[in-house]
Parts: C-alpha cells; structure tokens; sequence
C-alpha cells in the first residue's frame, strides 16, 4: 500500500497543489506559507508546502506519522533555528510579515504564538509563578496587575476554582490534565494572537481531553488555532478545517466537511478511510 501511496504523491500536479491552497473561504489569512521546503542533512522533510491558514478558526494538520505535520507546526514559530544541519526555504507570513526575513524579530514573532506541547512542560516554580513569568519577562512587575493576570488565565481555562486556594505551591502535585491547562493559561498569558498545538491531549485521560477540547472551541473566538493530531475523531469533533499531509508534502486543504464526506484526493480518501496509518 504504501508504494500506491507514493506514486499517488508524485502525481499530484502543481495545478492541484494551488487549488487546494487557495481555497475560497480564506479571505484574510492569518499564516500563509509558501513554497515552504525544509531539509535536515539530506532529509528531505517539507516539500513545496503551500497553504493557507484561516483567522480564528481551528485548523487541524492530520496524517500519519512521520508525514511532517510536526515539523510544519514548529516552523511557524521559528523552532527549528537552533536546530543543526535545518535549512529552510520558502516564506511564512503571519500578519503579512515574513517570520523568515531576515530583518524579522523572533521574539516578536514567539510572542504572537503559544505553544502546547505533547506533554504538559510546567515551569519549576509555584503555580502562580508559571502564568506570571511571561508577563514577567516582557516587562510587567505590578503584583496586582500581575496576580489579576494569573486569576484571569486560569479562570479561562477553567483552573482557577481548582487551584486558588494553592497558587504558592509547585503544580508538580496537579493532574497531568491540569498541567495542560496551567500551561495553556501560561501560554495566554502572554497575550498571543496564536496557538499552537503539538498533540496536545495525547497523554491526557479522555475526561481531561475532552476539557481541552472545549476550551479550543471557546477560545477560537480569540484566537487562531492551529492544532497537530493523530486521532481523527479529535479533528473531526472540533476542527474548522483539515490539512492532510503525506511524506511532507501536503495533499488536500478545506473544511472539515469536504476533507472528511468530500475529499477530492484518492489518498485523503484511503487515509480518512483507515487503510493506512
């Protein structure tokens, strides 16, 4: 199977490849890539990837393992600059700027975008501390200012009533659930116009899951939301949009109805289906 797979792959026409990056609902993108190739040594990782991304809305990037979907989702952020042997081209605009000029200010760039990672990263410091730091970091020092920060965000992600009687203490002792939504909070704190999600709810328990995916679909209305998944269902549940990629290369783009009832590609159809992984 995964030989058809690959012949499907590079019978893909450039043609095809645009259409389905200039899909007519996106208007106003808030991350537009492209021509982005992205190589580490002679790994060929990212190829040609063009797409468009919509504002406040929740895109979901799907497809098997190893397909790229990871290395797409950290290059919005800048993630792979200290990496060895990375190049890239192509170009990244968020807002119009190219995050990958050289004349692009990186933090600038990183504080536009929170980032949730597959498993819940808590600061080693109090629980307070953690919503706080950022804030800390780009220049806020009034307490009051600060802890009605931390009260907001973990009210938002519905921690507050969990966790407000302990604020001084180490979130080591909290649910990996609530790490993931101390984090998120962390990540909000900072006032980003984006966030980003690396499997975020993969190491989660399904009620905790279930209680990150309902804050994404609240926060949409704020927020542009670009989430990597490998459950279907997940995407199927709370995604606007799908972007399906394959060996790199992205294979179809559009809403969550067309991609999942409608695909327009033979391998979009087989990988919704479930022959293969």
């Amino acid at each position: 199977m995964k030989t058809d797979n690959l012949e499907q792959v590079e019978t893909i026409s450039e043609n095809s490849i645009i259409d389905i990056m200039t899909h007519s609902d996106i208007i106003n993108p808030h991350i537009r890539v492209e021509g982005l190739n992205l190589n580490i040594g002679e790994n060929h990782i990212l190829k040609d990837v063009n797409l468009s991304i919509p504002s406040k809305k929740i895109t979901c990037i799907i497809g098997p393992s190893g397909c790229g979907k990871t290395t797409l989702l950290r290059s919005f952020n800048r993630m792979h600059d200290d990496s060895p042997n990375v190049k890239i081209t192509g170009k990244i605009f968020v807002d119009d700027e190219n995050i990958y000029d050289e004349k692009a200010q990186v933090i600038s760039i990183r504080k536009k975008m929170g980032l949730l990672a597959q498993r819940p990263c808590p600061l080693p410091m109090s629980i307070l501390d953690n919503i706080t730091y950022g804030p800390r970091i780009h220049g806020a020092w009034n307490r009051r200012k600060l802890y009605a920060t931390a009260k907001h965000y973990l009210t938002e992600v519905g921690l507050w009533d969990e966790v407000k009687e302990r604020l001084r203490s180490s979130p080591g002792h909290l649910s990996i659930g609530q790490q993931q939504r101390l984090c998120l909070a962390r990540g909000l704190a900072v006032e980003p116009e984006i966030i980003l999600g690396d499997e975020a709810t993969s190491a989660l328990d399904p009620i905790s899951t279930k209680k990150i995916e309902e804050l994404f679909v609240t926060l949409k209305k704020d927020y542009t939301i670009v989430l990597v998944t490998h459950t279907l269902r997940q995407a199927k549940r709370i995604a606007d949009y799908i972007a399906f990629m394959y060996m790199g290369k992205l294979i179809e783009f559009g809403t969550t109805d067309q991609i999942f009832n409608h695909p327009q590609k033979q391998l979009t159809k087989d990988y919704i289906s479930g022959y293969f992984s």
